[in-house]
């Protein structure tokens, strides 16, 4: 999933600092998702505050939920996205802001903030934004790529890929077959995954984020992708296009959290509102490719990419879109379905 950087006041006056302090011996743990700040981001930090980072990377939402609430490890900044912050929120798993804290919040869009799944913004940090839709190779694909349907045609068996993630592979169905990606009708999410398991034979793999250097060299025609991870492979590879399908799909958002028991919740403000900077959240952006929360870098950005429709879609395309909601209890059936889609053979 394309990340906020965010910078803690001080490390000794806790509060109240009004300037930037160094912050002695203090090293902080930061679990992201692959691929997802630039390191110069992380030494700059540390040179501004003296405050180390131990950095580590998990694959999904789902693993990042699960190692956390497994105890017996100890994070003090995590990037989970929308629905996971929601679901955390509910549980009791992440500590209130300190708002004081986070000065640079003033250059968040007021877009991304106040949303459904952290109403207040008690708890999170918008981080950065984007939408899933398809990677297609223009000379492997004759046919229009306008639905999702076209990850169903046999003509393409053995050169699709689809994401080895279940709420994202879930809603490609789901909306697919006209129903929300959020639904709690069985029948509906039933549907939904015997279209998979239909699908299934014609998938070259299940994948994460190999997908980029796969469809970069031709792996395969089509993959259901991350914006941020098309805008990478069009750049690295000229036949490659990106549409949001006319069913609409996912728009979401990743955003800046403190685990609940951080050790160090001082220094984690003072590393997310360092994100929050527009010169450091731009070094992310250039980096990352995703979408960025922060006006002012957006402002910054040429125009060529806020004109371009897989960096910035279109109103009609955005619209089209809803963002993932924690499922609460059901959430148990979407991983029954999953399973079940998983286990089919081909």
């Amino acid at each position: 999933m394309n990340k906020l950087s965010l910078f803690f006041v001080c490390a000794i006056c806790l509060s109240s600092c009004a300037g930037v302090k160094k912050s002695g011996n203090v090293t902080i743990n930061v679990y992201n998702w692959g691929e997802y700040i630039d390191q110069s981001v992380l030494t700059g930090f540390t040179d501004k505050t003296g405050v180390h980072v131990n950095y580590d990377t998990y694959p999904s939402n789902e693993d990042l939920y699960a190692k956390l609430k497994s105890g017996g490890v100890n994070y003090d900044v995590a990037v989970p996205s929308d629905y996971m912050v929601q679901r955390m929120i509910r549980e009791g798993m992440l500590e209130k802001l300190d708002r004081n804290n986070i000065p640079n919040l003033k250059y968040i869009d007021k877009r991304f903030t106040n949303v459904a799944y952290d109403p207040a913004g008690e708890y999170s940090v918008p981080y950065m934004w984007g939408t899933v839709g398809i990677l297609y190779n223009k000379k492997m694909v004759s046919d229009p790529v306008d639905s999702w349907n076209i990850l169903w045609d046999q003509k393409y068996k053995g050169k699709i890929f689809m994401y080895d993630s279940m709420r994202d592979t879930l809603s490609v169905a789901l909306r697919r077959l006209g129903f929300s990606l959020n639904t709690t009708d069985i029948g509906q999410l039933e549907s939904a995954g015997q279209s998979l398991i239909q699908q299934k034979p014609l998938v070259q793999a299940y994948v994460g984020d190999t997908v980029r250097d796969s469809m970069i060299g031709n792996e395969a025609a089509l993959a259901v992708v991350y914006s941020g991870d098309a805008l990478y492979c069009m750049d690295n590879n000229p036949d490659l296009g990106y549409v949001i399908p006319k069913e609409g799909s996912n728009v979401w958002i990743d955003a800046v959290v403190i685990p609940k028991g951080s050790a160090h919740r001082a220094e984690a403000e003072q590393f997310i509102d360092y994100l929050c900077q527009p010169e450091v959240c731009l070094k992310n952006v250039e980096y990352i490719g995703y979408s960025t929360v922060n006006s002012e870098t957006f402002k910054m950005l040429p125009d060529d990419m806020k004109n371009n429709p897989t960096f910035w879609p279109p109103d009609d395309a955005y619209n089209r879109c809803e963002i993932f909601s924690d499922l609460g209890d059901f959430t148990k059936e979407y991983d029954r379905v999953w399973t079940e889609v998983l286990a089919a053979s081909n």
